[in-house]
């Protein structure tokens, strides 16, 4: 399997709503996350972090397969330490940005993800899988034990959970991956766009600035304790009380009146 130089790593819709859907699209290598698919998905994500004008993000893929992971093939042509440091934190770099999009990412998941794959789908804010989606952290059957998909497995499922399917490299299907906490919905193969397109509809019904802050505070009170934690999302309320958007929604709410939030 090779990819084809002539074809865009990555393919960008934006719709009407101001729904941005990036498509992986390297059907061939299975979408793996080469050096050239790592860059084209930073370069868009890149680009939608400064877009006031984008509500969601819809990660989908092309293929049979959502994401196979590291792209295996440049990792045993690199056999250095340089390299794999390199390549690592660019593509831990490209996770963070997924979840410090000021936008709800949701994962539109297809087929199989595995290993840095399954770490995508666990780094979006949402996922909705296909009943024939199934995930798994298989490194370690090829010896390599899968630790930065690990970061993101356990802060989606519980530890003895996620330690299973790392130590036995086992596939889940999707109907587990919902009861563990990896995806949220699990709908046919032909159910699959309706089923985020009635999410996305709910979610841009809601102000942007609201979700923003929302989502920012969400990530940050997680990590820490449950004192700080308060303190983040205290702050976080405040600020987000004293913006237009909310003072007029409650005060919509008061009056007892759908609230006249302005568009975006």
């Amino acid at each position: 399997m090779s990819d084809t130089a002539a074809e865009p790593y990555v393919l960008k819709i934006t719709d009407a709503r101001g729904v941005v859907t990036l498509t992986l699209n390297r059907e061939r290598t299975l979408n793996a996350l080469s050096d050239g698919m790592l860059h084209a998905l930073q370069t868009q994500l890149d680009e939608l972090a400064s877009d006031t004008s984008v509500r969601v993000l819809v990660l989908a893929a092309a293929g049979k397969a959502y994401c196979a992971g590291h792209y295996l093939n440049e990792m045993l042509a690199n056999p250095s330490q340089e390299y794999y440091e390199q390549l690592f934190a660019r593509c831990t770099r490209m996770m963070l940005s997924l979840q410090r999009l000021p936008i709800p990412v949701i994962a539109r998941v297809q087929g199989i993800a595995t290993a840095a794959g399954c770490q995508l789908v666990a780094m979006c804010d949402l996922a909705v899988a296909s009943e024939t989606a199934r995930f798994a952290v298989s490194g370690v059957n090829l010896g390599l034990f899968c630790s930065t998909p690990s970061v993101a497995l356990v802060r989606n499922v519980n530890r003895k959970q996620a330690m299973e399917m790392l130590l036995t490299g086992d596939f889940i299907d999707a109907a587990t991956a919902r009861e563990q906490g990896l995806v949220n919905r699990v709908v046919s193969a032909d159910g699959l766009d309706a089923e985020i397109d009635g999410l996305i509809d709910r979610i841009i019904a809601k102000p942007r600035v609201a979700i923003a802050m929302g989502k920012q505070q969400f990530y940050r009170q997680v990590e820490v304790g449950v004192e700080e934690a308060y303190a983040i999302a205290g702050h976080a309320m405040a600020c987000n009380m004293l913006d237009e958007a909310a003072l007029e929604g409650v005060q919509a709410f008061v009056d007892k009146r759908a609230p006249a939030w302005a568009p975006g």
